[in-house]
């Protein structure tokens, strides 16, 4: 079982209360990956939330015209997969590892479960990752316009 000072190196869950933490101690999924393997692709089902605890996942698309494009690097203490919480549907890009690395998982029916017996704790995790993607959004909008501006 991880512990709750692991969980509260993640992003994530760093405003969480240790009682809740322990909850989720118990829920949360470890994954370990070699380098190169894959933890999903483009067109596979999500099955929940991704945190990394150590090394790196390329998230990648590929291209009309055949080339894999990187999308993202994501580090330790980021999370991933974020809107397989929200809704089911299939991955839009491929999701590997760039060396060894140590995932945590949140399983979509852990949470869906979780949502029914801890409001509380479902409704601080979604607010955290709201926060986190509006803020992901707009450091993209703001290199986006730079871009423009400079092109």
């Amino acid at each position: 079982m991880i512990s709750i000072a692991e969980l509260k190196k993640q992003v994530l869950f760093e405003d969480i209360e240790p009682a809740h933490l322990e909850h989720l101690a118990g829920i949360i999924k470890e994954v370990s990956l070699k380098k190169d393997d894959l933890l999903f692709k483009e067109g596979d089902p999500t099955k929940g939330l991704y945190l990394i605890r150590s090394g790196r996942i390329e998230i990648s698309k590929i291209t009309p015209d055949g080339w894999r494009q990187t999308l993202a690097v994501i580090l330790p203490g980021s999370f991933f997969g974020e809107l397989s919480i929200i809704e089911r549907r299939n991955h839009e890009a491929t999701a590997k590892a760039l060396e060894k690395t140590e995932i945590l998982k949140l399983l979509k029916d852990d949470f869906d479960r979780m949502e029914r017996q801890n409001v509380e704790l479902a409704l601080q995790i979604l607010k955290r990752m709201s926060l986190v993607m509006s803020n992901n959004l707009r450091r993209m909008n703001e290199r986006f316009l730079k871009a423009l501006i400079n092109y």
